[in-house]
């Protein structure tokens, strides 16, 4: 997305610090804000209207907006989501928005905030919900892989201490006809 548009009127919003700090040294200047409390703990809608209210108040006017996330596939897959962003422009531009009888600016700035309070929950929790997949199946193979170590280490250790007690035996043996 970067790559192909002009970078200067494109506005970088994260959510957690992982990915600010992955896309903070190529695209600095194009951060508009981030949010790195949230993330840590499993999501709340809380934390999905904190980060709404943020962006619909920080001033900034967008044409268009994309909520990119990790979706949850399955227990060792995820694929990377954009779910478009509308802003309040194209909310009120829409052709099916003249179906509602009386709508103010008030309800649709409400139905805006309430919209992407709900996407950014979604995305939260599909993106929560791929990170523990992903830490499942790492302990998973963790624990497979030192099970395999302590087999080989019982193996090494039983192979030694049989070649000390065969040594012995020999010894006593040798001893016992030299005797």
């Amino acid at each position: 997305m970067l790559a192909t548009e002009d970078k200067e009127n494109v506005k970088l919003i994260f959510v957690g610090d992982k990915v600010r700090q992955q896309l903070q040294r190529l695209f600095g200047k194009n951060i508009l804000m981030h949010f790195s409390d949230i993330g840590k703990k499993p999501p709340t809608f809380n934390d999905a209207a904190t980060v709404a209210k943020n962006i619909i108040d920080c001033g900034y006017n967008y044409d268009q907006g994309v909520l990119i996330f990790n979706k949850f596939r399955s227990v060792v897959s995820y694929k990377t989501t954009q779910i478009p962003i509308f802003s309040l422009d194209a909310i009120n531009s829409a052709k099916k928005i003249s179906v509602y009888d009386s709508l103010d600016d008030d309800v649709v700035k409400s139905y805006q905030e309430f919209s992407l309070a709900c996407l950014i929950y979604y995305a939260m929790k599909e993106n929560a919900t791929s990170e523990q997949s992903s830490r499942m199946t790492a302990m998973d193979s963790a624990s497979k892989n030192a099970g395999e170590m302590i087999d080989k280490l019982t193996l090494t250790f039983n192979r030694t201490r049989q070649a000390v007690i065969t040594r012995e035996l020999i010894e006593i043996i040798s001893g016992a006809s030299a005797l």
